[in-house]
């Protein structure tokens, strides 16, 4: 039950913001982050990884919760397919980079195939028109370790980037009812076509 309120506050905080994101068409917000691959600290730079062809920024509430910890282990498990059409992964959260570096060398999560980036003062996800929950210490919010989340949570939303900066696909889990995984079906069918190589 205490999840399920937890959800269902997620939900209606993140109902109206949708709205306010990023659109297809869009030319995508440059940026660099502290992020890590594989537990090891290294700087992400959007404009290196598009020279290499389109890229999948998505965006998450936390590392170690239910919903995030599918979407980053089926990345992982398409990451090769990925790979084969010439797209770059890289998860944004909140959350700090020691959580990060847990989490993406986490077989059950990133498996330590694709990279998580740090967005803990919100920048990156303002500059895509995204909102964010802040947690108060009266929500008692815990991670599925059971230690608890102190930072904010970005609404689910994943944005598909072709080499030219342009927004060729925004999925949404509030506007498009998406479930955590279908984030990743999804853009992977977008960037197949794109014939990123």
């Amino acid at each position: 039950m205490k999840r399920f309120c937890g959800i269902l506050i997620l939900t209606v905080a993140f109902a109206t913001s949708a709205l306010a994101a990023l659109k297809s068409g869009d030319t995508a917000p440059s940026f660099t982050a502290e992020a890590s691959l594989a537990g090891k600290d290294f700087t992400f730079s959007l404009n290196k990884a598009l020279r290499k062809g389109p890229v999948v920024v998505y965006f998450y509430p936390s590392a170690f919760t239910q919903g995030c910890d599918i979407e980053a282990h089926t990345f992982a498990e398409n990451k090769q397919k990925f790979t084969d059409a010439g797209a770059t992964i890289i998860g944004v959260s909140a959350d700090s980079i020691q959580r990060l570096n847990a989490f993406s060398s986490a077989p059950s999560y990133c498996a330590g195939k694709f990279p998580v980036a740090s967005d803990s003062d919100l920048k990156i996800s303002s500059s895509y028109g995204l909102t964010a929950m802040k947690l108060k210490p009266a929500m008692n919010v815990k991670d599925v370790r059971g230690d608890a989340i102190h930072h904010a949570f970005i609404e689910r939303t994943t944005f598909v980037i072709d080499k030219n900066h342009k927004i060729v696909a925004v999925l949404s889990s509030t506007a498009d009812h998406l479930q955590p995984d279908q984030h990743v079906y999804k853009a992977l069918a977008v960037v197949q076509t794109l014939g990123g190589k």
